[in-house]
């Protein structure tokens, strides 16, 4: 084949694509002009309810989100988030977070150590640079700056989990699949029917020193579209990492999914790579413009928090897996 026929037959072959993405695309129009707020785990009640507090007084969907995690986050009995949260294999508490607004700015910091808050760490990522990501040091580094107080996350109850697994490494044995990692998001609309989200964890217990997982990859843990709809994902954070799960599900509603099928679809994706049987935890929440809501997991157990109409309820789902 010439040259010049080869370039002409590979410009058509990319432009059909982008047409097709085109045409079936199906902005979300109507929009919910009352709040809501819905996370993941029993965690996301109380975080819920914070959330609330902010969203009832006409503050922005930012404000609650930030406002709504940073209760896990102080929590020493959430021990897959902030403070308590359980260490990696060296016995480091090191966590991950990112917020995104509803113009489309998101800010994050990743393998952060001795900061209670990283959500908020990562908020004045967002409004003080023009980045969109710190790490380890210079995050710490970052933060300290900004007056954030260093301080020990390191608790007794998870420290002496730590040193019985670095015994043996059999403590994880009786653990299912929604111990290791219980994420927070939470996603808002606001009274204005704008949209925020917020992603915050220790990440995988005893996880190799300098692991990250999904929780502060902006399109992986969280996204925000305010056109579409939000997503969180919770699990094991290399999968959703490697699908892009977040931002995925908001295409799949861009395109006219419900926010239940499109939540399903993700997660129906990793199970269809995997020959043999899952049996690590993957679970979306979705909250799409119009106040639709959707969710889905690929093993029992996974809950989500939904704060609408004046009730906070803690919801089960059932494992597609």
């Amino acid at each position: 084949m010439k040259r010049r026929s080869f370039i002409k037959t590979s410009a058509a072959g990319l432009v059909a694509p982008t047409a097709l993405v085109s045409n079936d695309s199906k902005p979300i129009k109507n929009r919910v002009r009352k709040p809501i707020a819905i996370s993941t785990w029993n965690h996301g009640l109380p975080a819920n309810d914070a959330a609330m507090s902010i969203l009832r007084q006409n503050g922005s969907a930012l404000d609650a989100v930030e406002v709504g995690v940073r209760v896990p986050e102080a929590d020493p009995e959430s021990q897959s988030v902030g403070y308590g949260g359980r260490p990696d294999k060296d016995g480091h508490v090191t966590l991950d977070a990112c917020i995104m607004d509803s113009f489309g700015n998101a800010g994050a910091v990743a393998f952060l150590r001795d900061i209670k808050h990283p959500i908020s760490v990562a908020r004045k990522v967002m409004e003080q640079t023009d980045h969109v990501m710190l790490v380890g040091k210079g995050a710490k580094k970052f933060a300290l700056a900004y007056g954030f107080e260093e301080e020990n996350l390191l608790t007794k109850k998870s420290r002496d989990e730590w040193l019985r697994w670095k015994e043996d490494h059999s403590i994880k044995d009786s653990w299912g699949p929604n111990e290791e990692h219980d994420t927070i998001s939470t996603l808002a609309i606001d009274n204005n029917g704008d949209m925020a989200g917020a992603c915050t964890t220790s990440g995988m217990a005893y996880k190799i020193h300098g692991r990250v997982g999904d929780s502060p990859l902006i399109g992986a843990g969280m996204y925000v579209d305010n056109d579409i709809g939000a997503v969180g994902a919770t699990g094991k954070g290399e999968e959703v990492i490697k699908t892009c799960g977040s931002f995925l599900v908001v295409e799949l509603m861009r395109q006219g999914y419900s926010a239940m099928d499109a939540c399903h679809e993700a997660v129906q994706r990793i199970i269809q790579k995997h020959t043999e049987k899952v049996k690590f935890q993957i679970a979306y929440i979705a909250l799409r413009k119009d106040g639709d809501i959707g969710y889905a997991g690929i093993q029992d157990g996974f809950q989500y928090a939904l704060f609408k109409d004046n009730q906070n309820k803690l919801y089960d789902v059932k494992g597609i897996g």
